[in-house]
């Protein structure tokens, strides 16, 4: 497994009876809903408050040492200072976010309703990076090598895909927002994901020296798409 798959990409292989499906980094109810963006087929947003904030109440599993837990604290305080989306800690709100260490990194796309696992894994999801990654699929994001004009700036390289992992590579029929495509969005994988011979999986187009899928942080673009989908 290379390095990006590690940090955003940790497989689950073995799953209970309560556990959701996990197909990449996405968490879905069940098989019919694998390549479907559910925003696109019902309301997932999470609402927004009369004074124009969007409150996302969260709950941070006890599991976590203090300094994983300031890692986690830090990414969720990213949001506030450039958008109008605020994690607060649940007190009684019905539909939260349950941040925990579970079989690697993941969360569900949008809001889904009750209590929603958002999986920080211990061993290799608590990086800023991943952090904000699996806030922003929280919020309603897919990742940027799916998006709907994705063939117009990167040619996936199918043939060097690990196989039974192509879906990873799925385009859906994103809202794009008027926003160009981010080789330098923290949602943008690394050129070797998914590699199962150490080649890369994507090139970007039609500069194919173009570097991506490095991002340490949520990207200007990544900021505007929040603010633009909410209307802050």
């Amino acid at each position: 497994m290379n390095f990006f798959t590690y940090r955003f990409c940790f497989p689950v292989t073995v799953r209970t009876k309560d556990e959701p499906l996990v197909i990449d980094d996405i968490a879905y109810d069940n098989e019919n809903d694998r390549n479907a963006d559910p925003c696109t087929s019902r309301g997932c947003m999470w609402g927004k408050s009369s004074d124009g904030k969007v409150y996302v109440p969260y709950v941070i599993a006890g599991h976590y040492s203090s300094r994983e837990r300031s890692i986690i604290e830090r990414g969720l305080l990213s949001f506030h200072d450039v958008t109008c989306i605020r994690f607060v800690r649940r007190t009684n709100q019905r539909d939260y976010l349950s941040i925990q260490s579970d079989s690697g990194c993941y969360s569900y796309v949008g809001r889904r309703g009750y209590s929603q696992t958002l999986s920080l894994d211990r061993q290799g999801c608590l990086y800023h990076s991943t952090v904000q990654h699996e806030l922003l699929h929280a919020l309603g994001f897919n990742h940027e090598q799916c998006r709907s004009d994705r063939d117009q700036h990167i040619r996936v390289l199918w043939q060097n895909i690990q196989r039974g992992w192509e879906y990873a590579f799925d385009k859906i029929n994103t809202l794009n927002q008027n926003t160009p495509y981010d080789y330098n969005s923290v949602m943008q994988y690394h050129k070797y994901a998914f590699s199962g011979n150490n080649r890369p999986t994507m090139e970007p187009i039609p500069n194919a020296n173009v570097e991506f899928g490095t991002a340490s942080q949520m990207s200007k673009n990544d900021i505007d798409r929040v603010n633009r989908l909410y209307k802050c």
